[in-house]
């Protein structure tokens, strides 16, 4: 567990970072409220123990800042408790009136300090699982269910954060769309787990190909229809890679009877970079459509790039 503890009295600071130290736990300590507030921003503690009396912003102060900046970054609740001189009762209201979760004195008994402590540990490994489990919960719901690609959502939000940076850099976005050819007549013939079975495979194949371009991002965009957004490639780049993807999933050899003249699933792509001028990322993925749609009225199974 990691601690942070905040004492103005460095004779204080260093006989409690000793005692917290002879049960294993690591210490950070700060000398003030406004070093606590910095303190705790930058070393996301389990545990704050809080001087009551300091100068400049007194314990009060740096609690209530410190669940400020709480809110304002998302984080959960951290607990905060009040180091004092004596443990009237008073102290308590004092502490939980300003935002903190206990107090201890000072003087505090050894078995009672580790105790305490322990009690603590207990919450940070309880908190720390609940953030790996809403971690977990959180790229779940960005995933495609299907074909583990990102999802329409996740692509949403994150091809408009790619279009911002490409915008503030100067530097392109480039787009590709995806169509499996002739997947209605495949679903028809191989029936809807075979379809399910060749939307996967597809997937990774164009899944595979993007994660060789840093930054790229796959994802479903619905149906049989796939997306790749490739922050900083112009249009020869891009082709390459849109070429890449459709030769890999020709090279899946997957059976299509539905598909002459090559008897295998095939994809159609078009690609569109932010080098020509686009309002926003829809209009972007607009031109990429429109070249998706030129390749497959060009033939199939082949590469568009957006004029």
């Amino acid at each position: 567990m990691k601690i942070l503890l905040v004492d103005d009295s460095p004779s204080a600071t260093l006989v409690m970072s000793a005692r917290l130290r002879r049960f294993c736990f690591d210490v950070v300590t700060a000398a003030d409220g406004l070093a606590a507030v910095d303190a705790f921003v930058a070393h996301a503690p389990d545990l704050v123990l809080m001087d009551l009396e300091m100068p400049g912003i007194n314990g009060l102060q740096a609690t209530q800042r410190i669940r400020a900046e709480e809110v304002r970054r998302g984080w959960s609740w951290t607990p905060i408790i009040f180091l004092t001189a004596s443990d009237r009762d008073d102290n308590l209201v004092t502490a939980i009136d300003a935002g903190a979760d206990d107090f201890i004195p000072k003087s505090v008994a050894e078995p009672v300090l580790l105790a305490k402590m322990k009690a603590m540990n207990r919450v940070a490994a309880l908190r720390r699982s609940l953030h790996a489990a809403n971690a977990r919960l959180q790229r779940l719901a960005e995933l495609d269910g299907l074909t583990g690609l990102a999802n329409r959502r996740s692509l949403d939000a994150r091809a408009a954060e790619q279009w911002r940076l490409a915008q503030q850099a100067s530097q392109p976005l480039g787009v590709i769309m995806f169509d499996i050819d002739h997947f209605k007549r495949y679903n028809d013939l191989a029936g809807h787990l075979g379809g399910d079975d060749c939307l996967r495979q597809v997937a990774a194949a164009i899944g595979a190909e993007a994660r060789r371009q840093p930054g790229a991002l796959a994802a479903r965009y619905g149906g049989e229809e796939f997306i790749v957004v490739a922050p900083g490639l112009g249009a020869a780049a891009l082709a390459a890679l849109g070429r890449r993807v459709v030769d890999a999933v020709f090279a899946l050899a997957l059976p299509h009877p539905g598909n002459p003249p090559s008897a295998r699933v095939t994809v159609s792509a078009g690609g569109a970079s932010s080098a020509g001028g686009d309002a926003n990322v829809g209009a972007l993925i607009e031109r990429a459509d429109r070249a998706l749609y030129a390749a497959k009225s060009g033939g199939r199974n082949r590469y568009i790039a957006a004029e």
